[in-house]
């Protein structure tokens, strides 16, 4: 394979390669220190002296979905139960070609944000919709984009007093028998792998404990992660306390999901205590602070999370909660949320929120090949310029990115593939993505 050399970075963030780096065969080859040279000779030079070199960012929790209800109406200025039941009946309106577009706009909007890997929580599955996850794959895979796709589900509608209608709910034994045909034809397991499944009952409020346990014994047969919302609100603690006798994460373990398999989004509503067993377990927490912030639910508490031993990830949640699918806001926001939170300007540093929505959020994926620059590492990469106005006079490159708000790289590498460069998704129509996408929207207002 031929040896790309990405040389004389303006910054990069990974210390010992100031003057660049080679990659080879999808991955990273070496490592090359300030003025210094590749050990072995090179068959092409890209350089990057305009350029802010990151690891690819990994969003460890979306809903692809909920692009085509964002700032809606029936939603805004809502706190998460009352926003679930205004969204859940327009939902359920979520058609095969809608669909389909809101994947692709996703995933062009987190790649376009520097993003390389994106894990996406599905668990609405109206009529028609039942391969929505195999449309996901094929999305993600025209794009070139790496993806987690969680196989999420919801067994309990109003009937039995959930919160979703009942046209968006599946029987365990239909969401076990797609699960297990999806990890069967499309979760590739190890390292390099473009297209992961992992299983994802939504909520304790959504699901039955029965299809937790044996979604549980089903990870640990295919050897693939668990996800699920935990703790994201006080109202989850209550119902699990009314419906279980017990709080959300007594709850995980009772159903046997207490182990280093699991990651879960939000983690707020959580004692010292249950932090303590989350990390002793090695269960991984999506911190998402944007929508977090939009629903006004609460902060994690991160750095008594990491203390313990979990690890922390960074997510942009859902585009209806957040309203963007743009990862490097994440990252500031996240910045922002936990200064606030620890009131300590020194507590995190923008080199902290990176490594949350980079090595942190692998981690959360069960992943050591993707999420940082090294050697041997996949060569998923950020590249990002200083020439907008707002980093005029910034002096530190890599903390301006996240102060100074960058939004948008100019270039993504994928697998040492360039599916990013001058700002513009390669082989993909962004105009006719807007307007198409657009127009399905319309259909949900």
């Amino acid at each position: 394979m031929a040896r790309l050399f990405l040389k004389s970075p303006l910054a990069v963030h990974a210390p010992g390669a100031e003057g660049g780096l080679v990659v080879e065969d999808g991955r990273i080859a070496e490592l090359v220190a300030s003025g210094g040279a590749p050990a072995a000779p090179v068959d092409e030079t890209f350089d990057a002296f305009a350029h802010v070199v990151l690891p690819g960012l990994v969003n460890t929790h979306h809903h692809f979905y909920q692009t085509l209800t964002r700032a809606h109406p029936a939603a805004v200025d809502k706190e998460l139960f009352p926003w679930l039941q205004a969204l859940y009946p327009i939902w359920a309106r979520l058609d095969p070609h809608s669909f389909r577009l809101s994947v692709r706009l996703a995933l062009t909007e987190l790649l376009l944000s520097g993003c390389t890997t994106a894990a996406d929580h599905h668990y609405l599955f109206p009529q028609g919709l039942g391969d929505a996850i195999d449309v996901e794959a094929e999305e993600a895979r025209a794009l070139g984009i790496r993806v987690t796709l969680t196989r999420g589900s919801m067994n309990l509608s109003q009937k039995d007093g959930g919160l979703p209608p009942d046209s968006v709910v599946q029987d365990e034994d239909e969401i076990l028998a797609d699960s297990e045909r999806l990890l069967t034809t499309l979760h590739e397991p190890g390292e390099g792998a473009m297209v992961q499944v992992a299983l994802a009952p939504c909520s304790p409020f959504s699901v039955t404990k029965s299809l937790m346990e044996k979604s549980a014994g089903l990870a640990e047969r295919f050897d693939c992660r668990l996800h699920t919302h935990l703790g994201e609100t006080e109202d989850e603690n209550r119902f699990c306390e009314e419906r279980f006798g017990c709080r959300p994460v007594d709850y995980l373990e009772e159903v046997g999901w207490l182990g280093p398999r699991t990651w879960l989004a939000h983690g707020i509503h959580l004692t010292t205590e249950e932090c303590r067993r989350l990390g002793r377990h090695r269960v991984g927490v999506c911190h998402c602070p944007t929508s977090n912030a939009v629903l006004a639910s609460g902060f994690c508490p991160t750095a008594e999370l990491e203390a313990a031993g979990s690890p922390v990830g960074l997510g942009v949640d859902g585009s209806a909660s957040n309203d963007s699918s743009n990862m490097m806001e994440a990252v500031r926001h996240a910045l922002m949320v936990n200064r606030l939170r620890r009131g300590s300007a020194s507590a995190v540093t923008a080199r902290d929120a990176i490594r949350w929505a980079s090595e942190g959020s692998a981690a959360c994926l069960g992943r050591t090949d993707i999420g940082r620059i090294a050697v041997g590492s996949q060569a998923d990469l950020a590249l990002f310029t200083l020439d907008e106005l707002r980093f005029s006079g910034a002096h530190d490159p890599i903390a301006a990115l996240v102060l100074c708000g960058a939004t948008r790289a100019d270039r993504v590498m994928v697998a040492g593939r360039w599916r990013v460069v001058d700002g513009m998704p390669v082989g993909l129509d962004l105009a006719r993505l807007r307007r198409e996408h657009g127009e399905a929207a319309r259909r949900f207002a």
